[in-house]
């Protein structure tokens, strides 16, 4: 989950996005890893990750400060954009890889990342202690994607608009909800993707013709979060897909209570964002070292009030603005990435893009 000062900023294969990967760049002020010795490599950590996580409103600033003080090793958070693209680079940078360790992979993506063949087994010091059976079962059980936060899909409503409130996906293709749905691109965009799954799960093969009902109601499908909760925060439609934790921001930061995640009988689906070790990796122990801390509840604190997730580590106390807008859904859905996978190019048929 992802946020910037503006408010916004919360990722399956090599086809999306080379064209349009941004420049990458260092959290901190490290130009160029490239040049560094073998001896100067070892003493630096590079993680790759995406733009919300290594940036000035992300928790990138403060875990850096607390890792190197706890560690020795310098860390450099490499913004790659979306996870999506973070992926890709490292996908790309197979035969050459310039990073340590892979942070932003989802259940939604972890079964294309494997079969990449990029990431290395490395099972963090206390994790299965810290992290639940039930999280890393998400990412199956080889233990070679390690959980970091999770969260629940949710519709988030506008109580100020003159639509109603809608109970269920079904709702969401009526007639009173034209064009006053955003949606983001299922390619690019872990939050699109992560409806998708939500809607695979809830319609089962009769998705297709959910989506065909759904198309006349979508406002927008943007190519990633921020820019569709930005849409929805000027009010260019009442509802958007984020997380059940999206009004916790505005509680806590805003004292406003305007914005509601919409919690659904029939369930929802869940993130579950973990890392990974790469494989060759230029400084395997630094990698090991990174990870072995993200799961302290030194690095895990850092996570509620800027990443908008739920931490792993159940030491960590979550804010007061959890408790009063962030509601935790009761059913939580089975999802499937492979399946998911397969449902992308039809429903993007089907909306014309």
């Amino acid at each position: 989950m992802k946020f910037n000062p503006i408010h916004s900023i919360l990722k399956f294969s090599m086809l999306f996005a080379l064209a349009a990967m941004p420049s990458m760049s260092f959290a901190n002020g490290q130009k160029d890893i490239s040049s560094l010795n073998d001896e100067q490599r070892k003493k630096v950590v590079v993680v790759y990750t995406y733009d919300s996580f290594a940036g000035e409103w992300g928790p990138g600033p403060e875990l850096t400060k607390r890792f190197e003080k706890a560690t020795g090793y310098k860390l450099e958070l490499v913004d790659c954009g979306d996870a999506i693209q973070a992926i890709n680079k490292a996908i790309l940078e197979k035969d050459n890889v310039q990073a340590d360790v892979l942070l932003g992979i989802d259940n939604n993506t972890s079964s294309n990342v494997k079969i990449s063949g990029i990431l290395e087994k490395y099972i963090p010091k206390n994790s299965q202690s810290i992290v639940s059976t039930e999280l890393r079962k998400e990412f199956g059980s080889d233990g070679i994607i390690t959980p970091y936060d999770y969260g629940h899909f949710a519709i988030i409503y506008d109580t100020k608009s003159s639509v109603p409130e809608p109970k269920s996906l079904q709702d969401l293709t009526k007639s009173v909800y034209a064009k006053k749905i955003i949606l983001m691109n299922p390619r690019t965009s872990t939050p699109g993707l992560g409806f998708l799954a939500w809607t695979v799960s809830v319609l089962g093969d009769s998705y297709k013709d959910y989506w065909k009902a759904l198309k006349p109601n979508v406002l927008t499908m943007t190519s990633g979060w921020s820019e569709g909760w930005g849409m929805f925060l000027k009010g260019e439609a009442p509802l958007v897909i984020s997380y059940t934790t999206s009004p916790a921001y505005c509680v806590e930061y805003e004292s406003n209570d305007r914005y509601k995640a919409l919690v659904f009988n029939h369930g929802h689906v869940e993130q579950v964002e973990g890392y990974a070790l790469l494989k060759n990796a230029p400084n395997p122990d630094g990698g090991k070292a990174f990870m072995d801390f993200m799961l302290t509840k030194e690095a895990q604190e850092c996570l509620p009030l800027t990443q908008w997730m739920y931490p792993v580590n159940k030491d960590v106390t979550l804010p007061e603005s959890y408790k009063k807008a962030a509601p935790v859904p009761a059913k939580t859905l089975i999802t499937n990435s492979a399946r998911t996978k397969q449902a992308i190019e039809p429903v993007m048929q089907i909306l014309g893009k």
